[in-house]
Parts: structure tokens; sequence; C-alpha cells
């Protein structure tokens, strides 16, 4: 299992600008580029930016990341890709400053100091065999009984956790019994993930 996809310095240099264009135009702080336009999605657009960049039109998933002081201030993300990445990765950027239910829409004040991480994602596969994953490599979504939880492949690293650790805050993430993911009704998917910061 590997990567289907790389990103080269100069286009998550432009990710990140684009996230936080987003963010600074969605809360109402200063724009962190003068031309809006100079960038994909501000105005629905799907182009990419000068040149031919066949990456950022795939449809990846991608999670954008924010936080305060080293602590969450929020999180969203598309699993599966469905639009562009250029386009996902502007959309991830204005959810997760606005519309985490688990905080309130970030501040301008919050977003002077706010650090921003991307992860683009590959897609899901199902895992063949819990003990074949490695923490801090693979991403993990768990489905058991019309319920589902996901965390991106850095969680268990920044926790601490071991895999079977993960495992288990994965069934609590979803709702769902302990040890839920060893049933053989449930479903488990990995995927691998490009995590930057922007």
């Amino acid at each position: 299992m590997a990567l289907s996809f790389t990103l080269s310095a100069a286009e998550r240099a432009w990710l990140g600008r684009l996230a936080r264009q987003s963010i600074a135009l969605a809360i109402g702080g200063s724009p962190v580029l003068p031309e809006v336009s100079d960038f994909a999605g501000a105005a629905g657009s799907r182009e990419a930016p000068a040149g031919e960049h066949p990456v950022l039109r795939r449809p990846l998933g991608a999670f954008v990341t924010i936080t305060c002081n080293g602590a969450l201030r929020g999180c969203i993300g598309a699993i599966v890709g469905r639009a562009p990445l250029a386009e996902t990765v502007w959309r991830m950027a204005r959810a997760a400053a606005l519309e985490d239910p688990r905080f309130p829409p970030l501040t301008v004040r919050e977003w002077e100091q706010a650090a921003l991480e991307i992860s683009v994602l590959d897609e899901l596969a199902p895992c063949p065999d819990p003990a074949r994953i490695e923490v801090g490599r693979h991403g993990l979504v768990l489905q058991y009984g019309g319920r589902s939880g996901v965390f991106l492949p850095q969680v268990p690293v920044e926790q601490g956790w071991d895999r079977e650790t993960c495992l288990e805050h994965l069934c609590a993430k979803a709702g769902v019994p302990h040890g839920a993911w060893r049933r053989p009704e449930a479903r488990l998917f990995w995927y691998e993930a490009l995590v930057f910061p922007a």
C-alpha cells in the first residue's frame, strides 16, 4: 500500500494559501493574498493554478485541521473525494473554521494565532488484517451497526496510542461497543494520507 499521488512543494504551498484565503474570507479577516481570483474554488472555479497540475483536479478526500496554541480548534474533512482536490480544500477549510460542531466559530483574533494542517487522503480500501495497521502511516475508518468513525494517520501518534488502543478509541468515536472492530460484521477500512502544514 502506497500513495497513488504526489504533491510538489509548490502545490502544497498553493493549497496552503488557498485554505488560508478561504478561512480569512469566511471569518471576515484580512485575506492572505490580495487577489481572490488567483485561487481555484474562490469563485467556484475548478481551474488549477497557472500551468497544468492534474493532482489538484483529482477527486481526492481532504481534511483541514486548525489548532490554537497546540489545542484542536476545528477539523472537518471529506473522506471520499467527490470534487477536485482544490475545491475540497477550499470548502473544508471554511467548514473547519465555522462548522465543526465541537467548537464555536473561529474568531479573527484566534485566527491570527492559529496553525493549519492539510491532510490529503488516498482512496479507502478494506483493511485485510488489523495486525498490519502501522501507527502513523494508516488512517482508519470503522463502520458498524450504521455508525462510523474516522481517524487521520497522525491522530494515534499525537495521542501516544498503539494500534489496539487506537482501534478501541475508534470504536468510542463511532459510538459503538468496546471491541466492535473485532466483530465479523464490522467493516474496517484503511488509507494513507499526505499531511503537511499550511
